[in-house]
């Protein structure tokens, strides 16, 4: 009887961690989120950026077929209104998805899809998706999938904001934002919704997104998880592998649904990660109190968290966590993004965005709707209104850094009573912040061998010298940390990927 208790306790643990291994190619630890590029477009980045430069993933908008909404100047969120699972959006077709998760494949780069599977679309009076499918939206028809009455959620219903702090039900089983609700225990959909994800796994994407997913029932997604077919081996995945999965679960305490109930099937978005490190870089708390950071902030578990500063709901004030730092905040956004990419906690994903000042606006794109490809710049930056920060020097640093820090502990944390912290991985790297109105000029304890390092964020490494500054750690371990109140940047990090020999 001991023995079968413990054969279920070990079933339970393996079923509960399947979903929670991106399978970056080894040595890889950060997905980007390139926001609505298209796929030859990403397929490029890949090749010439992404790959080179060790990133590990990127977070796709959604591929499926979606409704084309010109009385909203096709905004952003049309992308979040399918109108069928077929593979035809503004960013490319079928063969151009293919052809672009293959070639990131090939380069070590995985491709993670934004699976909306929540719902359809909402009532428009325009009716044509980005693939010519036409739906009724008053018989709840959706041919193209298909899709009748039956295979929604009744009766007919629309959530309300009271509803989240009362009514688990009326979450999970109405309308959000009047879009039309799926019934996931109906067999029908769910298998629909199946073959739709394992075509695109038989593809060799490595994972998804699960959009709305508080607002499906537990039960329903541990089927549909369940019937999902593992890695495609062709694309370089382990045999066996099963897909990552993070779902969105928006909580900040107080409401009827909790995460708790989705980490036992896979990760979750941890949007309270973005939101207390935007209060702290923003000085609305100090970064002493970083010292213990992780659980102990009500944080999730370090293996069930997905982690982010801002997404493209949040940035635009959606979602949730009010004050998030965006790039329009470029110092202390750079600050934060460096401290979740120094810090082992969760699986950092970065956000690569366009220019808005609409909270609405899509892509670039042209007069006919068409998105118009990002520019690069002579200084590798983007341009035709896009933001890239990706691309930012900062920021692909720092995930070079978390690359060669690997999963070696926080140790030697200092920190002055307030605004500037430091601390050590290991004896792989060291990072700095300034965030007082005062310079920071200390000795501190590095944790590396001896010599001259480059700092990784005012500049990089060009032969065997750096371009930015270069800290020269003695025999001791220690080195003279400087920082002023009014440079570029707050942050220093070097690292044993960037000695140099001045």
């Amino acid at each position: 009887m001991r023995m079968i208790r413990s054969i279920l306790f070990l079933s339970a643990v393996t079923l509960a961690l399947a979903f929670k291994n991106p399978h970056y190619a080894t040595g890889r630890t950060t997905m980007v989120h390139l926001f609505e590029w298209k796929w030859d477009d990403i397929a490029a980045e890949c090749e010439r950026f992404l790959g080179p430069r060790g990133f590990g993933g990127i977070q796709i908008s959604p591929p499926n077929e979606n409704l084309v909404i010109w009385s909203r100047n096709r905004p952003w969120w049309e992308r979040y209104q399918p109108m069928s699972y077929r593979l035809v959006t503004r960013s490319g077709n079928e063969q151009q998805f293919a052809n672009m998760v293959r070639r990131c494949n090939n380069v070590g780069v995985r491709i993670y899809v934004d699976a909306i599977i929540n719902h359809m679309t909402g009532t428009w009076n325009e009716n044509v998706g980005t693939g010519g499918s036409t739906a009724n939206f008053g018989n709840w028809h959706y041919p193209a999938v298909p899709y009748g009455r039956n295979d929604f959620n009744w009766p007919h219903c629309v959530i309300q904001g009271h509803d989240y702090a009362c009514c688990a039900d009326r979450v999970r089983n109405c309308e959000l934002s009047g879009l039309k609700d799926l019934n996931q225990r109906s067999e029908h959909v769910r298998t629909m919704i199946v073959n739709y994800m394992n075509r695109l796994i038989d593809m060799g994407v490595a994972g998804f997104r699960i959009d709305a997913a508080k607002h499906m029932w537990p039960s329903d997604l541990r089927v549909i998880y369940d019937r999902l077919r593992n890695l495609n081996t062709a694309h370089g995945f382990p045999s066996g592998a099963r897909p990552y999965i993070y779902q969105e679960v928006i909580d900040l305490g107080g409401e009827a649904i909790s995460r708790n109930e989705y980490t036992p099937l896979a990760a979750v978005t941890e949007f309270r990660f973005g939101m207390e490190l935007s209060r702290a870089f923003t000085r609305g708390n100090q970064l002493r109190w970083l010292v213990n950071w992780g659980p102990q902030w009500g944080l999730l578990g370090s293996g069930d968290a997905l982690t982010f500063i801002d997404n493209h709901d949040n940035q635009r004030g959606h979602g949730a966590g009010g004050n998030i730092l965006t790039h329009k905040r470029p110092k202390e956004y750079k600050g934060a993004i460096a401290f979740m990419l120094a810090h082992p906690y969760g699986k950092p994903q970065l956000m690569s965005s366009f220019s808005f000042h609409d909270t609405e606006a899509g892509p670039p794109m042209d007069g006919s709707g068409n998105i118009i490809s990002p520019s690069i710049n002579s200084d590798n930056t983007c341009g035709n209104g896009w933001v890239c920060e990706h691309r930012w020097r900062q920021i692909f640093q720092m995930v070079a850094f978390r690359n060669t820090v690997g999963n070696t502990a926080v140790t030697n944390w200092w920190d002055n009573g307030g605004n500037q912290i430091a601390f050590c991985r290991g004896t792989m790297g060291f990072v700095a912040f300034n965030n007082e109105n005062w310079d920071l000029n200390q000795r501190l304890q590095t944790c590396l061998p001896a010599g001259t390092y480059c700092d990784v964020i005012s500049g990089e490494k060009s032969g065997n010298r750096c371009t930015g500054k270069s800290v020269v750690v003695g025999n001791d371990g220690r080195a003279q940390i400087v920082i002023g109140s009014h440079e570029y940047d707050m942050v220093l990090a070097i690292h044993m990927g960037h000695q140099s020999r001045l």
